[in-house]
C-alpha cells in the first residue's frame, strides 16, 4: 500500500478534532503521514486589546495532548489574529501555507474548512486552501475536502449549506476523537449546546447512519482528482 501524505488546515486549535479527527486517527492507523497546520492561536484580545499570553499557552498545550491522542507528531501553530482574519491580508495567510507545504513538500491530500461557515476565519482558511494548492502544472494534491464544524457550519446561510457526498468510518476511531475534543475542556459547553461531547457523538453517529457506519465524519470536496 502506497503511503500517502495528508495535510489537514485549520483556523483554530480544537478545529482538527471537531472536523476530522476520527479520520486524521484513521489515517495514522493506516500509516499515512498526516500534518496538520493550524493558523491561529484561538485567542482573541481582551475589551483592553491585551491578549492574554498564558491562554495561549494552554491552547498550545491543548494541541499537543490532542495530537499525541490523534497520533500526529508533524504540526505547527500560527499566529494569525484569532476571529480577524479579514484584518489581514488574504495573500499573508496563503503565503504561510505555501511556505508550510515548500518546507515539508508535496501532499496527496488536503482537509480544511467548508467556505459557507457562518465563522469568518473558517471561510477564510477554505479560501487560502484552495489559492495556495490550486491546480496548476506541478501540483500534487488530488484531493481537497471541507469538514463541518459543529456551531459554525450548520448555523451558515442556506445558500451554503454542508452538503457532504464523502463520508469516513470513524466507528474505530470514535473514541480516540473524544477523548482528544476533550483536551480542549474549555471550549466545550454542556448539552444541547452543539459544541459538547453529546452533540459531538450524535453527529458522528448520524453522519455514520446516512451510509451505514456506525460512526462517521462528513466532507464536501472541491477536488477529487483520479
Amino acid at each position: 500500500m502506497d503511503r500517502k501524505r495528508i495535510l489537514v488546515i485549520v483556523a483554530h486549535p480544537d478545529d482538527e478534532t471537531l472536523g476530522c479527527g476520527g479520520t486524521i486517527r484513521k489515517n495514522v492507523e493506516y500509516g499515512n503521514e498526516v500534518f496538520v497546520l493550524v493558523l491561529s492561536n484561538g485567542v482573541g484580545s481582551r475589551d483592553s486589546g491585551v491578549i492574554d499570553s498564558d491562554e495561549i499557552k494552554r491552547r498550545s498545550q491543548n494541541l499537543d495532548e490532542a495530537c499525541a491522542i490523534l497520533g500526529v507528531s508533524q504540526y505547527r501553530l500560527l499566529n494569525f489574529p484569532d476571529n480577524k482574519f479579514d484584518s489581514v491580508p488574504l495573500l499573508d495567510i496563503v503565503q504561510s501555507i505555501e511556505a508550510f507545504k515548500k518546507e515539508f513538500g508535496f501532499f496527496d491530500r488536503v482537509y480544511t474548512h467548508f467556505w459557507g461557515d457562518l465563522n469568518l476565519d473558517h471561510a477564510l482558511t477554505c479560501k487560502a486552501v484552495n489559492i495556495a494548492f490550486r491546480p496548476c502544472s506541478g501540483s500534487d494534491v488530488s484531493e481537497i475536502l471541507c469538514f463541518e464544524i459543529l456551531s459554525s457550519t450548520e448555523w451558515g446561510y442556506e445558500s451554503e449549506w454542508f452538503r457532504p457526498s464523502v463520508f469516513v468510518d470513524i466507528e474505530n476511531q470514535l473514541e480516540n476523537k473524544i477523548k482528544a475534543i476533550k483536551c480542549y475542556d474549555t471550549e466545550l459547553r454542556t448539552f444541547p449546546h452543539p459544541r459538547s461531547v453529546a452533540a459531538i457523538e450524535a453527529l458522528a453517529r448520524t453522519r455514520g447512519s446516512v451510509v451505514g457506519y456506525g460512526a462517521a465524519e462528513a466532507f464536501v470536496p472541491i477536488r477529487l482528482f483520479g
